[in-house]
This record gives C-alpha cells, sequence and structure tokens, in this order.
C-alpha cells in the first residue's frame, strides 16, 4: 500500500530528528441539552486547567540523545580521468570514499534511577554506511552523559541506553496503553529540532491505528499532538504520569506535524524494553507465508468483507505454514482464537506468539472454511528476511536506490567496487527469489536491486529483477563473485564486463557493460 502522504520514520542525521507533535483546539462549545443523557457525557472539570504540574513532575526524566557519527561519502572528484584528478585525492576513477562528520538527535526517557534510557532505534542508528563514535544523553538541567547501547531491536524501533551517574536519576515508569481511549487526553514531551525539553499535548485519535506497512509492529496510538523532528524515541505520557506510548513517526505531506503523530504503544514496548535490559534474546513467531491485506478487489473477487482476514499470495516451503496444509489463495481469517482484523493483521498476532506454539488457524479455501493446525517457527533475523524476499515490481524510490551521489544504498550486498564501476547494486539469489523472478529454483547468480539512472548499464536497458548469470564468461553464484570479476576487469584496463543476463520470460543474454 503506498500513500501520497508519507508516514516518516526519519533517520535523525546531521542535526534534524524525528518531532511528533499534538494540538487541541483552542475553544470549545458544549451543546445544551437538558436530557439526562447527554448531562451524564458532558465533562464536569474534565479537561485540565494546567499541565503545569504533571510536566514539573515528569520533565527531568526525559532526555535528549544526540550521536556523533562517522559517515563514508561518495569523493566526487570533477576532474576524474584528466590529468588533473589526481590533485583532487580521487586518482583515475573517481576517487574512492572519504567520510564525514554527522550528528543526530533525538529524545528519549529514563525508565529506572540506575540510569536505564529507552528511545527509538533508529535515533541511535548510524545514517547509511556510517559508524556511531559516541552517544550523549542530555539531562533538563543540561548535564552531559555519554552512553552505552544496551540493547537495540530493530523491527519494533526499540533500543535501550545506560548512563551512569553520581546519584540516582529521575524516572517513570511505564503505564497500560490497553486501557487508552479515543479521546483521552495525552502530553508528548520531547526534543524538537533540537530545541530541547518541549511539551506539546493533545487527545488520543485512534488506538492501534495500522498504517498499511505490513510489519509486524505496524500498530500505533495516534494523536494529534504535536510531533516533529527530533520527537522520536520521547515518552507519551497519560495524565497520570505514565508513559503509554513513545513518539515514533508522523503521516505528513511536508515533512512536518499536521496533526496526525504515531507512537508505539507501551503494551509493545514495556516487554521488549525488558528484554534489551536483561540481555535476552527477542524470539518472535514465524509462518513463512507471503499476505496481502483484503482490499476492495480483492475481497470482491473472493465474496468476502474487506475489514476481515488477509490474502496468502505465497508459501515458502518447510516452513509452519507450508506443513500446516496452508496454500497459495488461502484467507486467514483467525488465528490462536484471535481474528485477523485491519487492526489485528496476521503478522502482529503471528510475531508475538512464542515460536514451537502449536496454534489453530481458521481459513477459507474455495469458500469453504477450515481449520488448521500449524507449529510456529522462529521469525528470521531483517537481514535473512531482506535476502529471502524481492519485489521486482516495487518502486526503487526517488533515487532509483542509489543516494544523492549516484551510489547504491548502503544496504545492498553488493560491494563498492561493483556499486561504483557498473552502477548496480545486486543480492544473491535465492530459491525462494528465483521463484519470486519466474526462474528455476536451482538457477545460480545475483539479483539486480537498483540501477543507476547515470551509469551505462541503465542505457543498455538493465532493471530491477534482472539475474546476472556471468560475468566475463565466469559463472557468478555470489555478490562477491561478481566483485572479483570486476575488479579483476579493471586491473586489466578493461572498459567493459560482459554480463549474462537473464529477465523474466526471456532466454538470457549476453550484454556488454561499461565500466565507469
Amino acid at each position: 500500500m503506498r500513500y501520497a502522504y508519507g508516514v516518516t520514520t526519519a533517520l535523525l542525521l546531521a542535526g534534524s530528528a524525528l518531532t511528533l507533535t499534538t494540538g487541541f483546539p483552542a475553544g470549545a462549545q458544549v451543546a445544551q441539552n437538558d436530557s439526562a443523557q447527554m448531562q451524564s457525557v458532558v465533562p464536569r472539570g474534565g479537561a485540565p486547567a494546567s499541565f503545569a504540574d504533571l510536566t514539573q513532575q515528569l520533565q527531568p526524566a526525559v532526555v535528549n540523545i544526540s550521536t556523533r557519527q562517522r559517515v563514508k561519502v561518495q569523493n566526487n572528484n570533477p576532474f576524474a580521468g584528466t590529468p588533473f584528478g589526481d590533485l583532487f585525492g580521487g586518482g583515475q576513477g573517481g576517487g574512492g570514499g572519504q567520510t564525514r562528520e554527522a550528528q543526530s538527535l533525538g529524545s528519549g526517557f529514563l525508565v529506572s534511577a540506575d540510569g536505564y534510557v529507552v528511545t527509538n532505534n533508529h535515533v541511535i542508528t548510524a545514517e547509511g554506511q556510517g559508524e556511531i563514535e559516541s552517544i550523549t544523553v542530555t539531562m533538563t538541567d543540561g548535564t552531559d552523559y555519554p552512553a552505552k547501547l544496551i540493547g537495540r531491536d530493530a523491527p519494533s524501533d526499540l533500543a535501550v541506553l545506560k548512563i551512569t551517574g553520581p546519584k540516582p536519576f529521575p524516572f517513570v515508569k511505564f503505564g497500560d496503553s490497553r486501557h487508552a481511549r479515543v479521546g483521552d487526553w495525552i502530553i508528548a514531551i520531547g526534543n524538537p529540532f533540537g530545541l530541547g525539553g518541549t511539551v506539546t499535548s493533545g487527545i488520543i485519535s485512534a488506538v492501534y491505528r495500522n498504517t498499511g506497512s505490513g510489519s509486524a509492529y505496524d500498530r500505533y496510538l495516534q494523536t494529534d499532538a504535536s510531533i516533529n523532528r527530533g520527537n522520536s524515541g520521547g515518552p507519551m505520557f497519560d495524565m497520570a504520569g505514565n508513559v503509554i506510548g513513545i513518539n515514533n513517526a508522523i503521516f505528513s505531506p511536508t515533512g512536518g506535524s499536521v496533526g496526525i503523530g504515531f507512537a508505539i504503544p507501551a503494551e509493545i514496548a514495556a516487554p521488549i524494553v525488558d528484554k534489551l535490559r536483561t540481555g535476552q534474546a527477542i524470539e518472535r513467531g514465524y509462518l513463512g507465508v507471503r499476505i496481502q491485506q483484503l482490499n476492495d478487489d480483492l475481497a470482491a473477487s473472493l465474496g468476502l468483507a474487506k475489514n476481515r482476514g488477509e490474502f496468502i499470495q505465497s508459501v515458502e516451503p518447510g516452513q509452519g505454514a507450508a506443513k500446516a496444509g496452508m496454500q497459495p489463495g488461502d484467507v486467514v481469517v483467525r488465528v490462536d482464537g484471535k481474528d485477523v482484523t485491519p487492526d489485528q493483521t496476521l503478522s502482529f498476532i503471528v510475531a508475538n506468539t512464542a515460536p514451537g506454539k502449536r496454534i489453530p488457524i481458521d481459513l477459507i479455501r474455495n469458500g469453504q472454511r477450515l481449520t488448521v493446525q500449524a507449529i510456529v517457527g522462529k521469525r528470521p533475523s531483517e537481514e535473512e528476511l531482506a535476502q529471502q524476499t524481492f519485489d521486482p515490481d516495487a518502486q526503487q524510490g526517488d533515487d532509483n536506490g542509489f543516494g544523492g551521489n549516484g551510489q547504491p544504498k548502503p544496504t545492498k550486498p553488493a560491494g563498492p567496487v561493483v556499486q561504483q564501476a557498473l552502477g548496480i547494486a545486486a543480492i544473491p539469489l535465492t530459491a525462494q527469489i528465483a521463484r519470486q523472478l519466474g526462474a528455476s529454483e536451482d538457477t545460480k547468480g545475483v539479483v539486480i536491486t537498483a540501477v543507476d539512472d547515470s551509469a551505462d548499464a541503465a542505457a543498455k536497458g538493465l532493471q530491477r529483477g534482472d539475474i546476472v548469470l556471468s560475468a566475463n564468461n565466469k559463472p557468478v553464484a555470489t555478490a562477491a563473485d561478481l566483485e572479483a570479476v570486476v575488479r579483476q576487469a579493471k586491473a586489466e584496463n578493461r572498459e567493459a564486463v560482459l554480463l549474462r543476463i537473464q529477465r523474466r520470460g526471456q532466454p538470457p543474454v549476453y550484454m556488454p557493460v561499461r565500466i565507469r
């Protein structure tokens, strides 16, 4: 699902951070009605006259978080390939990588007197190919403390830091987000735009909002409180002073707050934080299915309601779903006694089921309802999942999978020699990806994930989803194999590399690609 307005979970780099904002009407009129029913829902003194006392108690436990990073960048040498190229340290090939210093800013909060700090994982994640050199936690009184990373969890976007001081730290506690209701007052405290402790207020606009990302933790508290860059990782408090959410993202056409912010519910965050603090492994359930929500057309074609169930596009061999007899085309409507709905997705239910547990799964297949028993497996790491899944039709992003300097994004496993010389990014071809691309499972090669528009590869028509079978007549089974061929070609001063390319539904062809 794609939106005209992006859900922003920005990496907080170079002094910018994510902020979540809330706002509420400057004034309101209460409808006059003499009926007893109407009088019962009109709050008597329900709106706080001030948030000052609550803020005074909570603000000392909210901290600013900054990181210092070393980021690798392309050395763009305008004189590369000329006799003046070496004057700029780039040599004839356009220059190797250089490093620059970068910073990120975010928010967090103390959850213990001995200095454990909770924040978002993306707040303390390095930009691109960078490395975090230091993390600093700043208290409301301006005192800085060096922080140690205790644990991080990318799927839930949570991280735990530790600071040490001469005396106990002020701290706050998690509340129970399951009791949150639409319309409840909340306040958010954080570090928007690096301004330091800033307090915003609002209400809960929706509970367990699903944004359509399809992730296991696409389940948020929505608020109209102002959230902006730098609020990421900061707490959302209820009127009892408990943390019921961790500010995480905004929904915005501009990148700034428009009154739609999202927070990770305490119900989800608290157990993960406890495990990160104690060094426990975080294991999640896994069935091995590729799913799709029931949109209007899909639901209509199946004669089902669009707000219940999820459609199975494919089943991974050898995993729990396949062993249970689940098939592509099945619609999952209930898992382990829980209905599958937009607010309670299959991914969320399964991810929060302990690996090894046997669970009933209610399906609709060819209009008939049936129940299968599945044993939940252990969810692979995010890196392993990225290697298993490939959508050739997915958009590569505004920069076609490459950064603003023409280099492939650093998450691509292909080495820098291939990326810079050929202008392509590639990953190893697994059996599962081969099936998705219409190739036989025993096909050996690497699959192209992005092509730089400025490279000869793009001019020759190479595209995302093409499989590289060989290079200079040498089989290519891994990204390292392709890297080795390109290195050898450059060492022999060759101007091009001959690639053998296989595309869905077409026979393999040879294609020379110039080295840049």
